[in-house]
């Protein structure tokens, strides 16, 4: 087990990084675009801005998947790149199909990509959330404007 960490860990850290990166960009650029069409709120604008950071979040979230893929290649798990990905999705989504599994040796390196995939997915959750509310605090305030008026 500790060697599965010890292999494991680095790329562990690259998804991380990579998740964090990609939730810093979205953050900002939400920010960004929500100020500048603030004073021209639409639905149109509600629905690009949660379908960027859906499809961000979506894309960093494949990226990962890729990044584990690519690990199980160096290892000589699989001959080729698709059931690597394959495997890895399944274990990054914490589905566990079981119908392709690793060998023994480094069998454990699934479960540990299934708790680096959950973590992910919840932090992409978190920021899509994040994102859900402003868009409804923003129009509860501007309904509120609106009957003031």
């Amino acid at each position: 087990m500790p060697m599965h960490l010890l292999i494991a860990a680095p790329v562990m850290l690259v998804c991380l990084v990579l998740q964090v990166v990609v939730v810093a960009i979205c953050l900002r650029r939400y920010a960004r675009y929500r100020r500048r069409w603030e004073v021209r709120e639409s639905l149109w604008v509600d629905i690009a801005l949660l379908t960027g950071v859906m499809l961000l979040t979506l894309l960093c979230n494949f990226a990962q998947i890729g990044i584990w893929a690519a690990l199980f290649l160096m290892l000589g798990e699989f001959k080729t790149f698709m059931p690597a990905l394959y495997h890895s999705g399944v274990n990054f989504a914490t589905l566990g199909y079981g119908d392709i599994v690793m060998s023994e040796r480094w069998r454990m390196l699934g479960p540990i990509e299934a708790a680096n995939g959950i973590l992910m997915f919840g932090m992409s959750t978190s920021l899509m959330t994040a994102a859900v509310l402003d868009v409804i605090k923003s129009n509860m305030a501007r309904l509120s404007e609106e009957s003031r008026t």
